[in-house]
């Protein structure tokens, strides 16, 4: 019994030692870990320095001012009312011209047809009129013909009341009855044939008018026709036309006459770059800022600008949802290799600091709304944040230049001690005056839909007018 006892107590004790030595080992490895993981972590310093806002947009080159190579003008006419002409032939985009030189030709081939219509038109009219000079002589020649018989009866009448004088009183009366008769039926053949001359006169003056306008209908024509071969109006680099949806005229595009823009002749020593912000960040860009502009197809060379145009009103464009605002930026200089319609990275510097503190926006947690770090020196600080861009936003307080901090969530961050708990009420208050902010700028976006709603939707059987009150405000009154 004495020797079993002391076995069982050997072997209890090995096995105490083995589960020593196993936890031992696998504390080892575990602190080790440990340590292997910390040093992994990544860590960056706080930098002081130049910080700038930007607005990265893609844009497309065009010349800023440009000469219209456009179809004659007279396809606006009341007279010939032209519809949509198909553009028959084109020079290559990028020709070289000279003043003078062919540029297009226009489909002749609706118009010629509408010309054979108006010829067939003013033989119609050319004939109406000579026989309206005929009808109009054999009438009056009648005319004439009655009153010069008229003449004859009441000079007979004349004659017969003469030779009645010894007659009896009654054939006087009746002698004297038909020379009136006579003398009445004279005088009203006059009036009639002063009234059928100018008749007549009326008739073949709406004659010749019509006549008149199909020939200048049709000399107009003829001579819109002779404009369909279209010249370049003076020298430069031929660049198609682009119409609104995107697509440039070319071939088979078809022109109306409220937009004659067959080609440009674009100036090249003024460019512009013409971009698209969305709308989150179109309250940023602001005209006179300054852009950093690079060129697509020539990815060495860097160019500067300026912004020189924002538009007010937003838009949409095809195929796409998000609304966006149309941004020119006038490039500075010239470059003889720029061309219209390359694409271009633009830059715009909407703010700009000089010497802040600034770091990676990877480097900031958020919790519960209030941003921190972790500080290698294992603090967990918050911080208050100002502006940021697109990699890296200002620290105002929290941090000093030079401190070390993780780019990365650490292994335990509950290890880490919390300090600058006194700006946390500064952040909350910042966070409340941004929602203040923001809550009214959708009241003053929602009054202003509100009154163009009001502007443009009112009933059509009320009348309204304005009448400005003591105060100064606007009172929108309905009159009965």
């Amino acid at each position: 019994m004495g020797k079993s006892k002391k076995n069982n107590m050997r072997r209890t004790l090995i096995i105490s030692a083995v589960v020593l030595v196993l936890t031992t080992i696998a504390l080892w490895y575990y602190a080790k870990g440990q340590k292997k993981e910390e040093g992994q972590q990544l860590y960056t310093e706080v930098q002081r320095g130049k910080f700038e806002i930007l607005v990265t947009v893609t844009g497309e080159l065009q010349a800023e001012h440009s000469v219209k190579i456009m179809a004659p003008t007279e396809l606006r006419s009341r007279n010939l009312r032209f519809g949509q002409i198909k553009i028959q032939d084109l020079i290559p985009e990028g020709t070289v011209v000279d003043s003078g030189d062919y540029v297009a030709l226009l489909d002749r081939s609706d118009a010629s047809n509408r010309l054979k219509d108006m010829l067939d038109e003013l033989e119609q009219y050319q004939s109406s009129l000579m026989k309206t000079r005929l009808d109009t002589t054999m009438q009056l020649r009648g005319l004439r013909d009655q009153l010069i018989n008229l003449n004859y009866a009441m000079e007979e009448a004349q004659i017969t009341l003469e030779q009645s004088k010894y007659e009896p009183p009654a054939t006087i009366r009746q002698a004297k009855i038909n020379l009136d008769k006579a003398k009445r039926a004279y005088q009203q053949a006059k009036k009639n044939y002063v009234l059928k001359v100018k008749q007549a006169a009326a008739d073949m003056k709406e004659a010749e008018f019509r006549l008149k306008k199909q020939e200048r209908k049709v000399e107009e024509m003829q001579k819109v026709i002779g404009k369909f071969e279209i010249h370049a109006p003076a020298s430069g680099m031929v660049i198609y036309k682009k119409e609104w949806g995107g697509q440039k005229r070319k071939v088979g595009s078809m022109i109306s006459p409220w937009d004659l823009t067959v080609a440009t002749l674009p100036d090249m020593s003024s460019m512009i770059s013409k971009t698209y912000v969305n709308e989150i960040d179109i309250s940023k860009v602001k005209k006179g800022q300054k852009v950093r502009i690079g060129v697509d197809a020539f990815p060495d060379k860097k160019y500067t600008g300026v912004v020189s145009e924002v538009a007010n009103i937003g838009e949409q464009l095809p195929n796409t949802d998000a609304k966006v605002f149309e941004v020119n930026i006038k490039v500075d200089g010239s470059d003889p290799i720029l061309r219209p319609a390359m694409t271009t990275s633009n830059q715009i510097i909407t703010a700009s600091y000089d010497s802040v503190l600034h770091i990676p926006l990877e480097a900031v947690f958020v919790e519960d709304s209030i941003p921190y770090v972790f500080k290698k020196n294992g603090v967990k600080q918050v911080v208050l944040l100002g502006p940021e861009n697109e990699n890296e936003v200002i620290v105002e307080k929290g941090l000093k230049e030079g401190d070390k901090i993780l780019l990365s969530m650490p292994v335990h961050p509950e290890k880490y001690s919390l300090a600058g708990q006194e700006l946390i009420p500064v952040i909350k208050e910042r966070i409340k005056e941004k929602k203040r902010m923001e809550e009214k700028r959708k009241k003053e976006e929602e009054m202003k839909r509100a009154a163009r709603k009001s502007r443009h939707g009112m009933p059509g059987n009320m009348n309204f007018r304005k009448k400005s009150s003591t105060k100064g405000t606007v009172v929108v009154k309905k009159e009965k």
